[in-house]
């Protein structure tokens, strides 16, 4: 039995809203059935709680859970629970009128939105969720009877502005939506809402953690050729992040992990933590054994999933993980978000800041307390990136420096802290000394590193691109600064070593200002070095110049930097350089001097690992030299 119909229009703001999800153009349209499942959820939730309070609540609550049912003649999708349920003044209130602060300023984002995929991540954001079941169904019709109460109410829209509601007598316990669907279409991406896959796709990527389970009846074949239904879970039910650590175990961690990160291999770290205080939150992060191929992509995945209650939100959440940080796999659940927060407002609100502060400092924890054989492995995975980290994360610089892990000239095989270097270092050194380079090799063999082999100085060996950029930027590690070999003065002579250089420069004068000039094109400057020990010559660069690497790396980027001319300088214990010094000295031939000065320049710079800017001139001169000395 059934009390009159009533026919009422949706209050203003609720009718736009109805119109855009009615006319909708975005492309995720299966988040309708997220929001019904979520809603259900809360239902649950509610119940629950208030059985609890109330030991006298005449409701059953002997097995709460979420129903899916389709119809596929009817062309219908039903959700149920059986959960707090509504009255009728509570259907209108929540349904008919959208009475919470915000909601205009999200109907203004969703209207002015030109990107489909934020606006479709603003539905609901207000608690309005519900509507966005009209973006999928041409009528819907919601049934339901708040617990303890004995009569329901039944309420019903097309979408167009008004709706029915009536009271009914028969209603169970709870709340059921019935969607009326529109027919697929793949062009508008509507997709066949009946389907059983489709249903279970959506399922397991939105809900699968849903606390309550989620059952539909499916047809099973039998051995016989006959079908039978069956009702199954759809959910795994499987919140491990909201399970206290020692509840869960390692084959569930890292089943969970390979769910998340898609990965094959197992995790090398797994991080389970719990946020309490004014912004709770539950966190369940890995750390990957291994590099994705798109770590280094633009386009790559970035940040962890975000759930709200248990109820899957976004994947790739990068507002929860810096970039230095983006290979850190698993979920962040947070209490107190509204569903489908939009990336933007995450990017700006201090709650989620607060947590990202303390997640980043529990992932360089736990970087810090691993084992020396795991950290040696994520090192040589993922150590590049988190270098980064020095450039991005002024606040945690002292933390990742810690981290920073290098080869040295001190072992050929095992790499340094920085902690280590410091306490090694001689007495009356100052700086830490480094090289950078494309390749150990490469800079091993560079004519920059002879002084400092020879009178015992440890050089770290850089060779990751950022590692051009980092050093430059921190400038410094425990009150020592980092001092790059291939730039400025050298200063490891003794004071008779200081004496003797100042007698060569004397005696020198005259041909490094004829080679200052020879080579005014290329160099700024032609000196005697203090770094050479068998080498003729080096290029070196000024105390605060761009690297030809960092040069190199803008113009990669489509960055035009000014070229920067760097200083050569001479070996004066080299016979070259001796050689050089007594032709210009006896008046040699001004062109072949300059020739030798280009084939030095050229062979200084072949030495490190440069190129040439003339390769044929100076194959030519080199092969007509070796043409007159046969």
């Amino acid at each position: 039995m059934s009390d009159r119909v009533e026919t009422l229009e949706f209050q203003a703001e609720a009718r736009q809203l109805l119109q855009l999800m009615v006319h909708s153009i975005y492309s995720n349209k299966d988040v309708f059935l997220r929001e019904l499942i979520s809603n259900a959820s809360d239902a649950l939730d509610k119940l629950r709680l208030e059985s609890l309070v109330d030991k006298d609540l005449p409701a059953d609550t002997s097995d709460l859970h979420i129903g899916i049912e389709v119809d596929k003649d009817a062309r219908t999708l039903t959700v149920r629970d059986n959960g707090i349920g509504m009255t009728r003044d509570e259907v209108v209130g929540l349904i008919g009128t959208i009475a919470k602060s915000g909601t205009a300023e999200v109907l203004r984002k969703l209207r002015e939105s030109s990107d489909a995929a934020a606006s479709q991540e603003l539905i609901g954001q207000f608690g309005v969720g519900f509507y966005a079941t009209f973006m999928v169904a041409d009528r819907v019709t919601l049934l339901t009877r708040r617990a303890g109460q004995s009569g329901g109410t039944r309420w019903e829209s097309a979408g167009e502005g008004t709706y029915s509601i009536e009271e009914v007598g028969d209603a169970p316990q709870g709340t059921a939506v019935t969607l009326h669907l529109k027919p697929a279409d793949t062009d508008d991406n509507l997709h066949d809402y009946t389907a059983e896959w489709t249903i279970r796709e959506i399922v397991k990527r939105y809900s699968d953690f849903i606390s309550w389970p989620i059952r539909m009846t499916v047809d099973k074949p039998g051995e016989d050729g006959a079908t039978t239904r069956e009702e199954q879970t759809l959910n795994s039910m499987k919140a491990l992040w909201a399970r206290s650590r020692d509840e869960v175990d390692e084959a569930e961690y890292k089943e969970f992990y390979r769910h998340v990160a898609h990965d094959w291999a197992d995790p090398l770290e797994t991080i389970h933590m719990r946020g309490e205080g004014t912004f709770e939150y539950e966190a369940l992060l890995f750390l990957p054994s291994h590099a994705p191929l798109d770590l280094f992509s633009p386009q790559g995945r970035r940040g962890v999933q975000l759930y709200v209650k248990r109820v899957f939100i976004m994947d790739d959440c990068d507002a929860l993980m810096p970039n230095y940080l983006r290979f850190v796999k698993g979920v962040v659940d947070a209490h107190d978000l509204s569903l489908n927060i939009s990336r933007e407002i995450l990017q700006q609100d201090r709650q989620i800041h607060a947590v990202r502060r303390r997640l980043v400092k529990k992932v360089l924890a736990t970087l810090k307390d691993m084992s020396a054989e795991s950290y040696r492995t994520f090192w040589t995975e993922f150590g590049a990136v988190v270098k980064e980290g020095l450039l991005e994360d002024p606040d945690n610089t002292e933390t990742l420096l810690e981290l920073v892990r290098a080869a040295s000239t001190h072992d050929p095989a095992e790499p340094t802290t920085l902690r280590a270097y410091v306490e090694r270092m001689r007495d009356g050194q100052t700086e830490i000394y480094y090289a950078t380079g494309e390749n150990r090799a490469t800079i091993e063999n560079s004519p920059h590193l002879e002084a400092f082999r020879a009178k015992g100085y440890e050089v770290l060996i850089l060779t990751d691109p950022v590692d051009e950029v980092w050093v430059e930027r921190v400038g410094a590690y425990d009150g020592r600064t980092l001092r790059s070999v291939a730039k400025g003065q050298v200063d490891l002579e003794t004071e008779e070593e200081k004496e003797k250089a100042e007698a060569e420069r004397q005696e020198y004068a005259d041909l490094l200002t004829f080679l200052g000039g020879a080579l005014a094109d290329s160099v700024k400057e032609v000196r005697l070095s203090t770094r050479l020990t068998t080498s003729p010559a080096c290029v070196v660069g000024d105390a605060h110049d761009m690297t030809p690497t960092l040069e190199k790396m803008y113009r990669a980027m489509g960055q035009e930097v000014p070229r920067v001319k760097r200083i050569l300088e001479l070996n004066p214990a080299h016979p070259l350089v001796t050689g050089l010094r007594k032709a210009h000295g006896e008046g040699g031939d001004t062109a072949a001097l300059t020739e030798t000065a280009e084939l030095l320049y050229g062979m200084a710079l072949l030495a490190e690992g440069g190129e040439l800017a003339d390769p044929a001139r100076f194959t030519r001169i080199l092969a007509d030299r070796l043409a007159r000395g046969l």
